[in-house]
């Protein structure tokens, strides 16, 4: 009878194991169904790729929106416990400076990639190509010339100009590094005396954001701004009241990228919207539909975007922009704040 009553509990115990096994598989199911992304794209871009991926994936993306330079931060003080499972954006220069916070990952369409987009650092995944353009809004430039950086010196543009803070949106700190090298004539130390001249003419002022520059100019409350491709575009195809000029004096197109947060809640999900995000499918989607540029060899550029031979296209040493980010930014914060 004893041995009978032992195994009757040894029975009963091994019940109640697997029921607690089988609510903690439902529970882990459940987490596997959601996503968390920390994005500085605009909402109208977001929200259509992030509804196709929900509603191909049946996974929940809940989306934190704000500025690059706040989203890296967020993601640098929850090192110890991630809130975010990626980070969608954010040129690769920019981000660089909080890769070790990335876990390795390859897509699994890298092979269809550019080569100069392909992932050799392991673990920054690039996502669409990203030129710095300047913005004009027609109705009111009226007879002034703007085909590159020089001519945003013009002192009928005092006070029109609209550029957001270098330290805080990623397009607009692109456009520092655009703008000391163009101006420079390939050295970038030489370009801070057009950074102080056009300071100037800003009235030392900036804007909040990326987004705050292409409104600004779409509405009508500033003639120019320095922008991205996307930004502009989508205004131009909308049949808004501007233009988009690629500056004669060169242009860098950078790549930007989609991050995995090392220690992510829902890892496999973040993988799965990596490789969501630059297939096929969702670049041709970025082409066809958002005015961006997409990184695959087997998708073509879309309305509104000047192809890539027509435009005066020059390179930054990666490098030195990486030892010299901090440096420049307190630079130009000296400019700013004098």
């Amino acid at each position: 009878m004893k041995k009978l009553f032992l195994g009757l509990i040894g029975i009963m115990m091994s019940i109640f194991l697997i029921g607690c096994g089988g609510e903690k598989e439902v529970e882990t199911t459940e987490n596997t169904k959601k996503l968390t992304v920390y994005c500085p794209h605009p909402l109208e871009f977001i929200d259509p790729l992030v509804k196709e991926f929900e509603v191909k994936y049946g996974v929940s993306v809940e989306v934190i929106a704000a500025g690059t330079g706040e989203l890296m931060k967020r993601i640098e003080s929850e090192k110890d416990n991630p809130l975010a499972d990626v980070l969608w954006g954010g040129t690769i220069t920019t981000v660089e400076p909080i890769k070790d916070y990335f876990l390795p990952y390859t897509s699994k369409n890298e092979e269809a990639f550019y080569d100069s987009y392909k992932n050799v650092e392991g673990n920054m995944t690039r996502f669409t190509a990203v030129p710095s353009v300047i913005m004009v809004n027609k109705n009111l430039i009226g007879d002034i010339k703007i085909e590159g950086y020089q001519d945003l010196l013009n002192p009928a543009l005092k006070g029109k100009i609209a550029f957001s803070d270098p330290a805080k949106s990623s397009s607009s700190f692109e456009h520092l590094v655009n703008m000391l090298y163009a101006m420079g004539n390939g050295n970038p130390d030489n370009g801070w005396s057009y950074v102080e001249k056009l300071m100037d003419n800003l009235n030392y002022t900036l804007l909040s954001g990326s987004s705050a520059v292409y409104k600004g100019v779409a509405d009508g409350e500033y003639t120019v701004g320095l922008t991205f491709e996307e930004g502009a575009v989508k205004y131009v195809n909308s049949d808004a009241p501007v233009e988009v000029v690629y500056m004669e004096e060169g242009v860098i197109v950078k790549p930007d990228g989609v991050y995995i947060v090392k220690n992510c809640k829902n890892l496999e999900n973040a993988k799965l919207f990596v490789d969501f995000l630059t297939g096929k499918e969702a670049q041709s989607m970025i082409t066809a539909q958002l005015n961006r540029r997409s990184i695959r060899k087997d998708v073509e550029p879309g309305k509104g975007l000047k192809k890539l031979e027509d435009i005066n296209v020059i390179e930054d040493d990666l490098e030195v922009v990486k030892s010299q980010k901090a440096v420049w930014l307190d630079k130009f914060k000296d400019i700013y704040t004098k």
